[in-house]
């Protein structure tokens, strides 16, 4: 199975578990360092691309 133009994760902090739902994994952090550290982590084992909507929460998309 080959996805394209898919939102394959998003990545959030604690506080802002509100703002952040649907049918993809979802990733909470504590901290700033951990989100960043997370994000760019899943950036390259699904080989996606994170984007910063917020500094609060980046999503893993795939062009």
């Amino acid at each position: 199975m080959n996805i394209e133009k898919s939102i394959l994760a998003a990545i959030t902090t604690d506080h802002s578990r509100d703002r952040v739902g649907g049918g993809m994994p979802i990733f909470y952090c504590e901290t700033q360092e951990e989100l960043e550290m997370v994000a760019a982590n899943l950036e390259a084992i699904i080989d996606g691309i994170a984007h910063a909507l917020s500094k609060d929460l980046y999503v893993i998309v795939k062009h």
